[in-house]
């Protein structure tokens, strides 16, 4: 009998059972808090995961197949020079501009095909907290110091939290997830693989470009035509897959031509054209052989391993804080009295609720300017903004899946001291 197993078998029993035993269900507040819970998990998938997620392990699962185990050692593995390793990391997340789920199964991805943990974590948080719109938005609407202090405090972030990972456990054996697909995979060299890899992610990228608050200037230009950039950009990564990775150009035709005719007949509705061709694009790989096929084959490990994980994270995040502007069980009041001033607990109870809470891209700025009308700190606003794009409660179990329980503790533990110590310092300096 394996004991340790055992105990946490008998702890779910037990918490289990004083959670129906205690809790007043029958109550209003934990029947609003439930609805909180899945009105969050409705609008998760309806916002994120056809438009977000899905692209995401696409690419991912391109990862895995496309480029080889050596040129992520070579670039992110431990051997490689920290300047390379830790650049290459933060500025690949810092593109993508993702929240703190999407970025889960692109973590996944290059850590299973041998990144080292420091660049990997370094990834991970680089993703959500250094996205530049959200710094410049911040600057503007919650003023230039915050934003400014925001931008610097996610880039060292990223970097000393990867490197203190890397120190903390440089004498652990290698744990990473068993490769499902063979590491001799072709080489199609770096111009073909920047290619290919940058339409995936500028697909992922104007597909969620969101309407700017002002309807002038570049920003809303680009939210205004992105459809037709989107559409623009699928073509290209069409025929790429007809030219340099051999489908069958008789299937790939209808993956192209269909999405693009629903845009025309529905441009209003454009998630419909949006859905059918990353059906298409799945019913393609999953008939294909060889790497096609292997690709889908990996990007569906990723949904089975992450998807469960993310929707339960979700549902729980919802219950305990609700959606932006709406109070789950705990009331919002308690919150906004707990990160009142500029005191290290209230500093560190706002990166402990930025850490539990889900924020997609952006949605914590017009949250933080309300919670500052509320007699908010200054550091804890910053502190918050640190914290919060970058983890979540969904975020957390997915990490742990990856990476094991002790690497995700210390990985969370770190955002939220040094959220919590940046807070302190940004709020003595504004006085």
């Amino acid at each position: 009998m394996n004991l340790k197993n055992e105990w946490k078998i008998l702890s779910a029993i037990v918490l289990s059972f004083l959670a129906l035993y205690f809790v007043p269900m029958d109550g209003p507040e934990f029947s609003s808090a439930l609805m909180e819970g899945i009105m969050l998990l409705q609008w998760y998938a309806r916002e994120h995961v056809i438009l977000c997620l899905i692209p995401a392990f696409f690419i991912a699962g391109a990862i895995a197949v496309f480029i080889s185990q050596n040129s992520v050692i070579r670039y992110l593995g431990t051997g490689a020079k920290k300047v390379v390793s830790y650049g290459v990391a933060s500025v690949s997340g810092s593109i993508l501009a993702v929240c703190s789920c999407t970025i889960l199964p692109l973590f996944a991805g290059i850590y299973r095909m041998g990144a080292g943990l420091g660049p990997a974590t370094a990834f991970l948080y680089a993703g959500p907290a250094i996205n530049v719109l959200a710094i410049i938005l911040t600057a503007r609407i919650l003023g230039f110091e915050l934003g400014l202090a925001r931008g610097i405090g996610a880039v060292a972030f990223s970097i000393v939290i990867g490197l203190i990972m890397e120190v903390i456990f440089r004498n652990d054996p290698i744990d990473k997830v068993e490769q499902q697909i063979s590491n001799e995979r072709s080489e199609y060299g770096l111009k073909k693989n920047s290619l290919f890899f940058g339409l995936m992610v500028m697909i992922l990228v104007f597909s969620t470009w969101g309407k700017p608050e002002s309807e002038s200037g570049i920003m809303f230009l680009i939210f205004s035509f992105k459809w037709w950039f989107v559409s623009m950009l699928w073509g290209m990564f069409s025929i790429i897959l007809v030219k340099w990775y051999e489908l069958d150009l008789k299937k790939v035709l209808p993956v192209v031509i269909i999405p693009l005719l629903l845009g025309v007949i529905l441009p209003d509705k454009p998630l419909i054209p949006f859905s059918a061709g990353f059906i298409g694009l799945s019913i393609l790989l999953f008939t294909s052989k060889g790497e096609g096929r292997s690709w889908f084959d990996s990007s569906w490990d990723l949904a089975k391993q992450i998807f469960p994980l993310l929707f339960a994270g979700i549902l729980v995040s919802g219950f305990l804080l609700g959606r932006p502007g709406h109070e789950g069980i705990i009331p919002a009041e308690w919150v906004s009295d707990i990160v009142g001033g500029n005191s290290f607990t209230s500093n560190f109870f706002a990166s402990l609720i930025g850490a539990m809470m889900y924020f997609a891209t952006l949605t914590e700025i017009p949250i933080l300017q309300g919670l500052l009308g509320s007699g908010m700190g200054n550091g804890p606003a910053l502190a918050l903004l640190l914290a919060g794009p970058a983890l979540s409660l969904p975020n957390m179990l997915v990490i742990r899946s990856v990476m094991g329980a002790k690497k995700t503790l210390v990985f969370v533990v770190l955002v939220v001291v040094m959220s919590t110590i940046s807070g302190l310092l940004f709020g003595s300096l504004q006085g």
